[in-house]
């Protein structure tokens, strides 16, 4: 078989690492890709957002499965062109993709079926947002968050320290910093608890959770300073007890493909369903249509059976036939990034160490990354994913950063707790 990844991050590097494995595969190519990529794909030169492109190139190139990566090509109707023409495709369709790409439309569908969320309210005009932020403080909440409606890579979500602050924010988005992604918002409560990620594989007519995770988003250690797209991430995740499993299922997993059902979307992909465990009880933050990055990582370090024939039989709607082989063992994965991320940084600075780090057994996933000059440079805020399995979590955690330590690029920096919240759970 031949396989098509359209991305150029380290969720696509570790979904082209395991389709790569597959027995089923014969070939993967990848679009466009990055250098580590480069080492395990074809890599071609079409960008995510060339719809009829990627299309052309999977009808030319036999491609027997495209599989997606980034929300971006969903939100615009990828899969919805490759329908058109007959292509195997792993992903939501254009409509089902606005559980990702509108905030207001996922609440929506969150409270149309009964799926535990925070209290929130929508707005298309600063005055009236900014009064319900005022009312939000004046009885006692401590803080509030408030979400771009659209997509808005990943930073257009606000947990407020102050009043101030959430208006200051709230300003930002009615005056266009993220463009038309900030012309309606959603202001919630600030649920209270610890995060983990849910991914699910969903056909429409069955919905399978992957193991779980949980991503560390805050840019520096004990989650200090400002969002980013995650720092690293760990599997499983020990907040999510056996009692918190059968509660996502029934309450989270379960409405959910009935909420699908219901409304007739063709979800063919991964819902992506960030949670806050609160006081035992899971509620859902956030809906995504794509696999979580980093969360992916781990995730895909922990797999043993064949990648391919599980993404294959999601997008024929034969899920119920699949067949997902874990290790019982934890697998951690710590992003390297460059001086400055999630601010301004400078690219173009040499890696070194990728060969030393790959030998002492760790898996380095490449985000952003290219080729100059014959050398590895970084080229993107979150730079690598060094991913390591272990027997224990501690076991992980030490292998992950003995390969982080085998590499080094000019102002490249990581958090060093990645992990620490798990051996914390295990501990007591």
């Amino acid at each position: 078989m031949n396989v098509l990844v359209v991305g150029s991050g380290g969720r696509e590097h570790a979904l082209v690492w395991q389709l790569k494995k597959s027995p089923s595969v014969t070939k993967v190519y990848c679009a466009p890709g990055n250098a580590g990529i480069a080492a395990d794909a074809e890599c071609v030169g079409i960008s995510v957002g060339e719809l009829e492109k990627l299309a052309d190139f999977a009808a030319a190139n036999k491609i027997d499965l495209t599989v997606v990566g980034p929300e971006a090509p969903l939100c615009d109707g990828i899969v919805d062109v490759f329908n058109a023409r007959g292509l195997a495709v792993f992903g939501p369709d254009k409509y089902a993709a606005q559980l990702e790409g509108s905030k207001d439309f996922a609440k929506a569908f969150m409270l149309k079926y009964g799926i535990p969320t925070a209290r929130a309210a929508t707005f298309t005009d600063e005055a009236s947002a900014a009064e319900y932020i005022r009312k939000e403080y004046a009885n006692g909440e401590s803080s509030v968050v408030i979400k771009a409606d659209g997509l808005a890579a990943g930073k257009g979500v606000l947990v407020s320290e102050s009043e101030e602050q959430a208006l200051e924010f709230l300003h930002g988005c009615f005056d266009g910093v993220f463009g038309e992604a900030g012309a309606k918002v959603l202001i919630e409560e600030c649920l209270i608890g610890e995060e983990a990620s849910i991914l699910a594989l969903c056909d429409g007519n069955t919905i399978v959770p992957l193991v779980s995770s949980q991503d560390h988003k805050r840019v520096f250690d004990d989650d200090k300073g400002p969002n980013t797209g995650g720092m690293g991430a760990y599997s499983p995740a020990p907040v999510v007890t056996e009692e918190v499993w059968s509660l996502i299922n029934e309450e989270i997993l379960n409405p959910f493909l009935y909420g699908v059902q219901q409304e007739k979307l063709n979800f063919k992909g991964v819902i992506f369903v960030g949670i806050m465990v609160c006081d035992g009880k899971p509620k859902v933050l956030e809906f995504n249509v794509r696999f979580g990055d980093p969360e992916i990582q781990p995730v895909m370090r922990r797999f043993d059976g064949d990648w391919y024939d599980v993404l294959a039989k999601v997008a024929a709607g034969k899920l119920e036939e699949a067949d997902l082989v874990w290790s019982d063992d934890p697998a951690v994965s710590v992003v390297l990034a460059s001086g400055g991320y999630p601010g301004s940084y400078t690219k173009g600075h040499v890696i070194t160490g990728l060969d030393e780090a790959a030998a002492t057994g760790a898996v380095v996933f490449h985000a952003g990354t290219a080729l100059k000059e014959g050398n590895i440079v970084n080229a993107g805020g979150r730079v690598l994913g060094v991913s390591a399995r272990g027997v224990t979590i501690d076991e992980a955690i030490q292998k992950a950063y003995e390969a982080v330590d085998k590499i080094a690029f000019e102002g490249g920096f990581c958090r060093r707790d990645i992990g620490a919240k798990a051996k914390k759970h295990l501990q007591k």
